[in-house]
């Protein structure tokens, strides 16, 4: 019976020679990953993993608080380490990164960390989303951008840059919903001046097919959200082309209202009074034609058309 004794004496003696080892062992895994934190993260977040791993085996009761250092700063580690992505453009792997970092806090309950790397997300995929407008890459750009409206759909610069962005691609019917949400979430300033720009270029591009009705209906739209002087006169255009002469000059008028020294402005009030005059509108054909009498181009017209109509 001694000798059983004496044996599991040893025995004992040798498990607590063969724990205290391997706590050790995880100290100095611990103290490595501390000490290249700074210079190499990736090599110490291994550390870490690995110093966890060791003092998850352990019996000392050191090793229960160890646990839960290392199950703190691995979560802080893995975060630090998709900001380091972030800041080197490195986009598409901070994104993994910062998706991993939340998992993994989750996992530990470090909810601040968890936290902080879901609304870096958005972030990394906004920078890349103007990274790649500023390269003018717009399709690779707009998808940047609807993934970050997808987890933020209150966030009104991205759903402005993500317009824009779909504006130069060339998907019109999608920029234009992305910008609507644009200005709900407070951007409608740049929002509705970029809407119109959308509708004025398609109402000028449907001038330019010849449908005059279509356009008309474009160019309305954009003057809905920003009135423009080049729209009332396409408006001006289109209508003569389909015969509302008093369409046409309504037209006119609210683009001398918007840009009274336009350059052509002479030429447009002589198109005023010549398309008045052939309506029958005798009234705004004097109006107008006496608004020139003074200008050198159409001084002498001006007078000849006052003469027969005041006879």
């Amino acid at each position: 019976m001694k000798r059983l004794f004496v044996a599991v004496a040893a025995f004992a003696l040798a498990a607590g020679i063969a724990s205290a080892q391997d706590y050790n062992a995880a100290v100095e895994a611990f103290n490595m990953g501390a000490q290249t934190l700074e210079t190499n993260k990736a090599e110490a977040l291994t550390q870490f993993k690995s110093a966890l791993a060791q003092f998850e085996a352990c019996e000392e009761a050191e090793a229960a608080e160890m646990v839960a250092q290392c199950k703190k700063i691995i979560p802080q580690t893995i975060l630090s380490i998709a900001k380091e992505q972030i800041n080197n453009a490195e986009y598409d792997e901070a994104v993994a990164t910062l998706k991993e970092a939340a998992a993994v806090a989750e996992g530990y309950g470090i909810e601040e960390v968890a936290a902080d790397a879901k609304e870096l997300i958005p972030n990394a995929f906004s920078r890349k989303g103007a990274a790649l407008l500023k390269a003018k890459d717009f399709v690779a750009a707009a998808a940047a951008f609807k993934e970050v409206v997808a987890l933020n759909p209150e966030d009104g610069q991205s759903q402005l840059l993500l317009g824009q962005s779909l504006m130069q691609a060339g998907d019109n019917t999608a920029a234009i919903a992305a910008l609507e949400a644009a200005a709900a979430a407070g951007k409608d300033e740049q929002a509705n001046k970029l809407l119109s720009n959308v509708f004025l270029k398609e109402g000028m591009a449907l001038v330019k097919a010849g449908k005059s009705a279509e356009a008309i209906e474009a160019l309305e739209k954009s003057n809905g959200y920003v009135e423009s002087s080049n729209a009332y006169k396409l408006i001006a255009s289109a209508n003569t082309k389909l015969g509302k002469s008093k369409a046409a000059i309504e037209a006119y008028k609210k683009y001398l209202d918007i840009d009274p020294n336009a350059k052509d402005a002479a030429d447009v009030m002589f198109t005023i009074a010549a398309t008045a005059q052939k309506a029958g509108d005798k009234a705004t054909a004097i109006e107008y034609y006496k608004k020139l009498s003074s200008n050198a181009k159409y001084a002498a017209q001006a007078a000849q058309q006052l003469g027969a109509l005041q006879k």
